[in-house]
């Protein structure tokens, strides 16, 4: 589900932004993350944002060490929501589509029960631009990962749709699905192009199967 009126320039985001910290998560512009919220301060930092501007943010937590507050990474990226239902037992399940990504100034002091930071988008305003690198994407090794990744665990690509899938859907798709750990998805997060994305999700892909993890792995 992609935006009606997606925005073009960084000084129309919002600078104060609530953050979803959950590890291993993904969220890149133009890719839509499925969500299902059910901890109490995460149903009100939604409900909020459906009362204003359906914006919210994904981010990692530095590091596993749990707890209500655990330290966060440095980037993160903005999402709106595009997609919700009520599920009549309390939840909530959404869609969250990517805007840009952001750097963190800081954390800021706040009542409500979920966390929220200041935020920059100075680094990441080609996020804003749809197709941006698509030319410069080596697609035949992100194919070929595929390929690999798909015989070692015996999974069914649709490869008629995968032919169809321009660069940019297929590396950010690929890159979020991938079954891979919090600091391999901050990494994707963090590339700092396309084509720097594509190349870190074949390496990371490689190094995977080359340690033998491809077999009991799956695209989640």
């Amino acid at each position: 589900m992609g935006l009606n009126n997606p925005p073009d320039r960084p000084d129309t985001l919002p600078i104060v932004v609530p953050v979803f910290p959950l590890a291993s998560a993904l969220l890149l512009p133009r890719g839509e993350l499925p969500l299902n919220i059910f901890e109490p301060r995460y149903l009100s930092m939604i409900e909020d944002a459906l009362r204003a501007d359906r914006m919210i943010a994904m981010i990692q937590p530095r590091d596993d060490s749990g707890g209500l507050r655990p330290p966060l990474c440095d980037v993160g990226c903005l999402g709106k929501i595009t997609q919700f239902a009520e599920t009549g037992d309390g939840r909530l399940m959404l869609s969250l589509t990517g805007i840009a990504r952001f750097k963190v100034i800081e954390e800021l002091s706040v009542v409500t029960p979920y966390r929220q930071c200041s935020v920059t988008y100075d680094l990441f305003s080609d996020d804003l631009v749809r197709d941006k690198g698509e030319r410069d994407v080596n697609r035949a090794a992100i194919l070929q990962a595929l390929r690999d990744f798909a015989g070692a665990t015996r999974l069914k690509i649709d490869w008629k749709s995968i032919e169809q899938t321009p660069n940019e859907a297929l590396v950010n798709a690929l890159a979020m699905m991938s079954p891979f750990g919090p600091q391999e998805k901050q990494a994707l997060l963090e590339a700092k192009t396309l084509s720097d994305r594509a190349d870190v999700l074949v390496a990371i892909t490689e190094i995977e199967l080359a340690r033998g993890n491809g077999p009991s792995t799956n695209l989640q």
